[in-house]
């Protein structure tokens, strides 16, 4: 083999000088035929046989200088003194033109270097020839440049902002010059050019505001605002870097809505309570949508939200008390009471709409709406608790003949409404009482119009409060289902029992004493007529189950009875103390209060209230001497055989009774026992325990049925002291023990 001919650096580099020239002038845009395969690889292989070489032949470290000097030679001759002589937009558009022309040059001269990159600098461990091509432009071109053309960019995006048409191409195209010259590090295009850019952007929306905020409505504002964030979004997805849009949308949102919040949400006639004031959803969406993406941004919002409830609902509060002042009589009391449980109800629907829709269901104003309905919704009006007013709306609504005349799907709907009421409510425990003696009376005078919708109020109860909640008035729904099948037996053992015969119709309803209310239970002295027929059901009675006892409530019974008058008999529906006072006339014409009491055996508190209904009120059975309204020990009765009605059959009711009293009693013996329970539990498992904290815990525990007085706590808590349940730490009077 004949040995290869050595190269000498001169005469290799003035070689490949003639391909550097020719690929300059085809980047200059001079008339010049493209390189073909023979030219690239006679370039290639000039490289490679020059590195290749024996030493001192072996030439790669100047040939790798000469490859860095070819690019500052192109540069410092041609590109800079184009790029000096122009300016702004024009000046933009030649870099963007060098820059291309050198990413190609580069690209070009690459591939002639190749075998440089393969061994001599993976050997030295040195730049790539792509990275020293390109720091070359940057050494040169980019630090001399960069801020004349950041200016220039930075002057036609504010030109963009105020309006004006600009080359969206041209500016995508300078801003990849920043960040392709920091090749795959982002420092170049933050630190020369972002940076500048958000500060200039600060500057602009500074400007805009200040005016805004004087001129604008909030409505107003917040649409300008809308739309500059939207157009500043476009601005990334145009030609910006994608990791500029969260600081360039962050700057906005600043300058345009964190630093006028205050003033934005107070605005007068147009602010937050305007808006809300005026149902304007839209803009309250906008609201929403604008300060959801700021940290704590919403707080203000919420703030105002919460406020403007409970003004509300102050304000509906107050028109039940003065129209319950001005109103004649407790009925027209009651309805207006009602009337309010109706529109708090409406109002809920209302603000649950703006938290659902406008508020897209955000937590925090769910918390607003909570607090200020807990505000008004344990407001007393006219000396009845909010409590006792949820229950007697639910009672209008399910009882027949309620004053709520509904639909089936209405009454399901407002029962659903009412039960997220309750959540509002501290006294539970309390509406669970009144509940409850209403449902008793629903059930036991056959007054509830659909079994269907007790239970579902029950069961809708039972979510939202739990099973020991509803545990006692589902026992009271079981108890009357229990009742109809107790009746149906005792019929058939009367048909399987001839001899056996009350004498008159009758029924019976048997409850389990633990699920109902607590009644009055005396022992009246019962007409011979009923006395038969109550030891006839015992007789029945025992046959089923001798471990019962059997307790008679008269005070709930309800009898037909025939009255014979002058001009016609007329069917009375009376209670039971009522029949037995009026049975009473079919032995005696003439009787004193004194002997209706002693042959009763009751006690004067119920004899002034039958009395009462068969004399004073609106149907005079029995004619009173003297002929006064009111009832007292002196008084004398006589049958009025002269009574007459237009009905073949009338109800008389008896005075109703006003059972507050006693339901506030009950629940607060109930609640003593719930504050043991809890203190108890608690100790029980903690074992010592600081009084602040046993306080805090047992307010936790129980605020779910009722808010705990604290004072009432400190009681119990002596109480189980007395009672060896806890014990005072004797150097610490604030720790307490638990005594097992």
């Amino acid at each position: 083999m004949d040995q290869r001919k050595i190269i000498e650096l001169d005469e290799g580099w003035d070689y490949m000088q003639k391909g550097i020239t020719k690929l300059k002038k085809i980047l200059e845009g001079l008339r010049e035929p493209q390189f073909c395969s023979e030219e690239y690889m006679m370039l290639y292989t000039t490289i490679y046989n020059m590195c290749t070489q024996k030493p001192p032949h072996d030439y790669s470290q100047q040939l790798y200088d000469k490859y860095r000097e070819s690019f500052d030679e192109y540069i410092m001759l041609s590109v800079l003194p184009s790029l000096r002589e122009k300016h702004d937009e024009f000046m933009l558009r030649e870099l963007v033109k060098r820059w291309r022309n050198h990413k190609v040059m580069v690209r070009w001269l690459s591939r002639f270097f190749h075998y440089l990159d393969r061994y001599f600098i993976a050997r030295r461990s040195l730049h790539s020839l792509k990275e020293v091509g390109l720091t070359c432009f940057h050494d040169l071109v980019y630090t001399e440049l960069h801020a004349k053309a950041r200016d220039a960019v930075i002057a036609l995006i504010d030109k963009e902002r105020e309006g004006e048409q600009i080359d969206r191409a041209l500016l995508k195209n300078v801003l990849d010059i920043f960040v392709e010259i920091g090749m795959g590090k982002m420092d170049f295009y933050e630190r020369d050019l972002e940076a500048y850019m958000l500060q200039d952007t600060g500057d602009y929306y500074t400007r805009k505001a200040s005016n805004w905020i004087l001129v604008d409505s909030c409505p107003d504002y917040m649409s300008k605002s809308e739309e500059c964030l939207k157009k500043e979004r476009e601005r990334v997805a145009n030609y910006l870097h994608s990791s500029s849009e969260p600081k360039l949308v962050e700057k906005v949102q600043h300058e345009l809505l964190v630093v006028y919040q205050n003033q934005l949400l107070e605005k007068e006639h147009s602010g937050c309570r305007a808006l809300l004031k005026d149902d304007k959803m839209d803009d309250l969406s906008r609201m929403y949508r604008l300060y959801n993406k700021i940290p704590k941004g919403l707080d203000p919002v919420a703030t105002v939200f919460k406020q403007h409830i409970a003004a509300d609902g102050a304000a509906l509060v107050q028109q039940a008390e003065d129209a319950v002042a001005s109103s004649q009589g407790g009925n027209a009391a009651g309805v207006q009471e009602q009337a309010l449980i109706r529109k708090v109800i409406e109002l809920h629907d209302k603000y649950i709409k703006y938290v659902n829709d406008c508020f897209m269901n955000h937590t925090l104003f769910h918390k607003a709406l909570k607090e200020a309905f807990e505000v008004f919704c344990n407001k007393t009006v006219a000396g009845s608790s909010s409590a006792e007013l949820l229950s007697t709306f639910c009672d209008n609504i399910l009882k027949k003949g309620g004053s709520e005349k509904l639909s089936d799907e209405a009454i399901e709907e407002t029962i659903e409404k009412v039960v997220k009421l309750l959540a509002y409510l501290s006294d539970k425990d309390l509406f669970a009482e009144f509940y409850r003696k209403k449902l008793a009376r629903r059930l036991l005078f056959d007054r509830s119009a659909s079994d269907d919708h007790e239970r579902s109020i029950l069961s809708k109860l039972k979510q939202q409060c739990g099973g020991q909640f509803t545990s006692k008035m589902e026992g009271m729904l079981t108890d009357l289902t229990l009742a109809r099948e107790n009746q149906t037996n005792f019929e058939e053992y009367l048909s399987n029992n001839p001899t056996v015969n009350p004498g008159i119709d009758f029924s019976v309803t048997v409850l389990t004493t633990g699920f109902w209310p607590s009644y009055k239970s005396f022992d009246l002295n019962l007409p011979a007529e009923m006395v038969k027929c109550v030891e006839v059901f015992k007789a029945f009675y025992e046959t089923k189950t001798k471990h019962r006892k059997l307790t008679w409530i008269y005070s709930l019974g309800t009898c037909h009875i025939n009255g014979k008058f002058e001009q016609k008999t007329i069917e009375l529906i009376v209670s039971t103390y009522q029949a037995a006072a009026l049975l009473l006339f079919n032995t005696s014409d003439r009787l004193s209060y004194t002997e209706i009491m002693t042959q009763l055996n009751l006690t004067n508190e119920d004899v002034v209230r039958l009395l009462h209904s068969l004399s004073c009120a609106k149907y005079k059975i029995l004619l009173k001497e003297p002929n006064t309204k009111n009832i007292s020990q002196s008084d004398y009765f006589v049958f009025n055989h002269k009574f007459t009605d237009r009905m073949r059959r009338i109800k008389i009711p008896l005075p109703p009774v006003d059972e507050r009293k006693k339901v506030v009693e009950d629940v607060d013996k109930d609640r003593r026992y719930a504050i043991d329970a809890a203190l108890v539990r608690i100790m029980k498992s903690r074992k010592v325990l600081g009084y602040q904290q046993l306080v805090s815990e047992c307010v936790e525990q129980l605020s779910r049925m009722f808010k705990p007085d604290i004072k009432a706590i400190k009681k119990r808590m002596e109480d189980l002291i007395t009672r060896d349940y806890l014990e005072r730490d004797k150097e610490n009077s604030n720790l307490f023990k638990y005594l097992a």
